[in-house]
């Protein structure tokens, strides 16, 4: 797509500069058929072939100003040394001067002011009218001098603007790689977020349901216990679903407000019930506070919570016989959530099935809020995991 515009760019260039060296070789050749003065010669063959040819020479000013200028000076020398009027090619010289002054450094411009200066005050003396050489000496300083200045004032505009553009181009590149960036990670955050919801809930309604067809004939009320907390886990399951898949939704018919009709992401506050639903899956858990609670932020708090789901979920999966303790530690400059069991790991507590999701994902959540995340087994027994947050009023200060 640039390679086209630039290729137009540079196709438009030179129509412009053609149509502008035809328009000035026709205006020099209707000038120099008018009487010159003395002591000029007519315009004769030899001086409309030198006119075309300084013509032709413009329409590469913006291509090669350099060698360009000192082509046109050269004709216009050579012009006016076959005693032709140097009116009729002095408008190509300064002409070739602005496009030298407009391309490059004010250095370069200024020395090609000079040497058309100088190319001016020879002009005057092939001319032989040694009694205006005050006024050609004016000209040879005034005219080169004022095209220079001009010349190099749009160069450094039309220089401005181009890097305004290159700059333009890349902060909005910048912006598009942003935003692809918060697109990815927006997916992985939710990528995580059905991980938990499924793998949590699902093992606690696997877990049930197998309870609960063992013992449907020899302890119904067991069973119907187990078969309540299987509906229980389902609805939360589906709300939570539900929630995120309101955040993938798109498109007018699906407002933000949408979501307000879902319940809130979990947070610490809900640790009882989901320690009650592991409780009721056949796994001892206690749950401990300590400290003064103090509010914590949405993300953080969520973060918590699905760190406690992750490693009870493990404990089910993974821990055999085992009993748990989840423990809250509200500190002045720290949030302190340790999860230990007193039970076996016949296999790894994050194994290759997750995905990468399990203690992974733990760490990648403390990550986002400068918190730490530590998983292993425990020196008497059983593994533990321990998850440490900055407290967000010790952060703020």
């Amino acid at each position: 797509m640039r390679t086209g515009e630039g290729s137009r760019n540079v196709r438009r260039v030179w129509v412009v500069d053609s149509v502008l060296a035809v328009l000035y070789a026709v205006g020099s050749l209707v000038l120099g058929q008018e009487a010159p003065p003395a002591p000029w010669h007519p315009v004769d063959a030899l001086g409309r072939v030198l006119i075309l040819l300084v013509g032709g020479a413009l329409v590469a000013r913006r291509v090669a100003p350099v060698p360009v200028l000192a082509v046109v000076v050269a004709l216009w020398l050579g012009y006016i040394g076959c005693g032709y009027w140097p009116v009729v090619n002095s408008p190509a010289v300064l002409l070739a001067l602005y496009a030298v002054a407009a391309a490059h450094r004010t250095r370069t411009a200024a020395v090609c002011a000079a040497a058309v200066g100088a190319a001016w005050l020879v002009a005057g003396l092939l001319g032989g009218r040694y009694t205006a050489f005050p006024a050609v000496a004016v000209q040879a300083v005034a005219f080169p001098g004022v095209v220079a200045f001009l010349g190099r004032t749009a160069g450094v505009s039309a220089e401005r603007s181009r890097r305004l553009a290159e700059l333009t181009d890349r902060l909005r590149a910048e912006q598009e790689l942003r935003a692809e960036r918060a697109v990815t990670e927006e997916r992985v955050r939710i990528a995580r977020e059905l991980h938990d919801v499924v793998a949590h809930h699902m093992s606690m309604v696997s877990l049930q349901a197998g309870m609960a067809g063992y013992v449907v004939e020899t302890d119904p009320a067991t069973a119907k216990g187990a078969l309540e907390t299987i509906a229980a886990t389902s609805r939360e399951a589906l709300e939570e679903l539900r929630r995120l898949l309101a955040l993938l939704r798109v498109g007018p018919e699906h407002g933000p407000d949408e979501a307000a009709e879902y319940a809130p992401a979990p947070g610490l506050d809900r640790l009882e019930e989901l320690v009650r639903r592991v409780r009721a899956a056949g796994v001892p858990t206690e749950l401990r506070v300590e400290g003064t609670p103090f509010r914590l932020p949405p993300g953080m708090d969520l973060c918590a919570y699905r760190v406690v789901q992750e490693a009870l979920t493990n404990v089910l999966r993974h821990a055999g016989p085992a009993a748990a303790v989840v423990l809250v530690r509200y500190a002045a400059r720290t949030l302190t959530v340790r999860i230990t069991d007193d039970g076996g790991r016949p296999t790894a507590p994050d194994p290759p099935s997750t995905g990468g999701h399990g203690l992974i994902g733990m760490h990648e959540r403390a990550k986002i809020y400068r918190g730490t995340v530590s998983a292993g087994p425990r020196a008497g027994g059983g593994f533990e995991v321990e998850l440490r947050l900055p407290a967000p009023h010790a952060a703020g200060g």
